[in-house]
């Protein structure tokens, strides 16, 4: 009698245990992080800076560091960059940064690079991948702006990097 009087305090014991650390996480709102959540953030954090700088003009060569005129890869070298993520600097150094991503396999953040008629290197855009279709990118008249891939720039497509983690 007296065992069984002892697995039962064991077992009540055991209960109330599983009971209030279950009850803390919910109590103290513990949800687990994941990585996907994570890098979406960033991600979204990234484009909003970005947006920030809709209209801003555009400039070959623009100097990194300055916001008052982009080039497409100082433009993603530095808002990246403010989210600590170091870019090299020009778009065809930044096409081997981070990993290989299809096109089936975009998501939001993603830097997308393209060929430019006249330009020697394979690589000569950037853009930043927003969904949906569209990237925020810097380019001739009107700089900094949102544009439908399906554009002009759909036959220009070359690859796409996943460079935040």
């Amino acid at each position: 009698m007296k065992l069984h009087q002892a697995w039962k305090k064991r077992l009540a014991i055991l209960s109330i245990g599983a009971t209030l650390t279950f009850a803390g996480g919910i109590i103290c709102n513990q949800v687990p992080t994941y990585a996907a959540t994570s890098t979406t953030t960033k991600a979204n954090k990234i484009i909003s800076l970005g947006e920030k700088y809709l209209g801003t003009p555009y400039k070959f060569g623009a100097k990194v560091g300055q916001t008052k005129s982009f080039d497409c890869s100082s433009f993603t070298k530095y808002i990246y960059g403010k989210y600590g993520i170091s870019l090299p600097r020009t778009a065809a150094q930044q096409s081997k940064a981070g990993s290989y991503v299809s096109k089936s396999n975009w998501k939001k953040g993603d830097l997308l690079f393209f060929k430019v008629p006249g330009r020697s290197a394979s690589i000569g855009h950037v853009g930043i991948y927003l969904g949906n279709n569209k990237m925020l990118n810097t380019y001739g008249a009107g700089g900094v702006k949102i544009t439908t891939i399906n554009s002009y720039w759909k036959s220009k497509y070359v690859t796409a990097r996943r460079v935040i983690k």
